[in-house]
């Protein structure tokens, strides 16, 4: 009996080599090598800055147009639509805490796209550089509101200026990509 459950054992172990192995067959098929990438191809978001599009682009059609158009023409077809949104939600806009006029405020938000800074810190607007980039802790929507409701001195309508979001509900990872893990 005992002879019979190691022959067994020794004809399972000796399939098992015999059907899984190895070979000098180098024309495998990768199956994502061979997807076809061919065709056309349309971009259907812009959100370098968050919520941006969002506040003075209306949903619909206007909205899908302004994620597939180019950044380098977005801003003269879309500052107009910006500032009359801009005024529309603060009628008294003036200047904001950077001196930006409505016209200079809309037409570097109606051009989404994200500006690095390779010499100064990286950051959305920490009281100094603004729009250096986009560190993972840059309070964005704050800093949107604060210089569409904030005023000159960025102390305007202080219940418009922030969302009151102030810190993830969890610590960014110290590894790539550094994002907070799911709840």
């Amino acid at each position: 009996m005992k002879s019979n459950k190691f022959k067994l054992i020794a004809v399972a172990v000796v399939s098992a080599v015999v059907s899984v192995n190895c070979d000098n067959n180098d024309s495998y098929t990768d199956p994502v090598a061979s997807i076809d990438f061919s065709g056309t191809f349309v971009q259907q978001d812009q959100m370098a800055r968050p919520a941006i599009n969002t506040v003075f682009i209306a949903a619909g059609a206007p909205k899908d147009e302004f994620n597939a158009a180019i950044p380098s023409m977005m801003g003269a077809k879309y500052q107009s639509i910006f500032k009359s949104r801009l005024l529309a939600l603060n009628a008294g806009y003036t200047t904001n805490a950077l001196g930006q006029t409505a016209d200079q405020l809309t037409g570097l938000l109606s051009t989404d796209v994200l500006g690095v800074s390779k010499t100064a810190k990286t950051t959305f607007f920490d009281g100094t550089n603004v729009l250096t980039g986009r560190a993972l802790a840059d309070d964005v929507i704050d800093v949107e509101l604060l210089l569409i409701f904030g005023g000159p001195m960025g102390t305007s309508n202080a219940a418009l200026t922030s969302d009151h979001v102030n810190a993830n509900d969890k610590a960014f990872g110290t590894s790539f990509p550094y994002l907070a893990t799911a709840w």
